[in-house]
């Protein structure tokens, strides 16, 4: 049997798991959470986008010197769940051809590395529904937020194993979870 490779998704969360807008509930930052995304993207070759995050990040990141993500990130071949075609503003940026879960799968059975899901909450959703997604990485910052998207809202039963489960100098949780199938 051959290795797949793995559909990585990672994720800031407040603690009642909102997604979205980060910048607006995370409390603090440490060189614990640097270092774990650091490690992440280490292992990643290949980035997943819905068109929503593409729009977001197109403009940001090109110009970013927020390190390493910004380096990762340009360079990676980055594919977009999207309808519409996509203008050439940012490198190595590819429309995904028709349905967004055949294509993850034939990806996974090519050769390269992890492939990550960062911020793209409906890509996350889809591909977990679909039995794509094979590790989960959670930023949980200690903070309740009320309103906002959820990463986890409207599925079913997904059963999780702890990979790694650690408590940051500023007070957020990195609980990593593999995807039990």
């Amino acid at each position: 049997m051959t290795n797949q490779r793995k559909v990585v998704a990672a994720y800031f969360l407040s603690l009642d798991g909102v997604a979205e807008k980060a910048n607006e509930f995370l409390t603090g930052w440490d060189d614990e959470t640097d270092a774990a995304g650091e490690q992440l993207i280490a292992t990643q070759d290949t980035v997943l986008l819905g068109r929503r995050t593409y729009d977001e990040w197109a403009p940001y990141w090109p110009t970013s010197d927020i390190e390493p993500f910004a380096s990762f990130v340009n360079a990676a071949p980055k594919y977009v769940a999207t309808s519409h075609p996509l203008d050439d503003a940012w490198p190595n940026s590819h429309a995904i051809p028709g349905d967004l879960a055949d294509f993850v799968r034939t990806l996974k059975s090519q050769p390269g590395a992890d492939i990550g899901i960062h911020g793209s909450i409906s890509v996350t959703r889809t591909l977990l529904a679909a039995s794509l997604v094979d590790e989960l990485h959670l930023v949980i910052a200690p903070t309740v937020v009320g309103p906002g998207q959820k990463l986890l809202d409207a599925l079913g039963p997904i059963k999780l194993e702890t990979i790694h489960g650690t408590k940051t100098s500023a007070g957020h949780i990195l609980a990593d979870y593999r995807v039990v199938r």
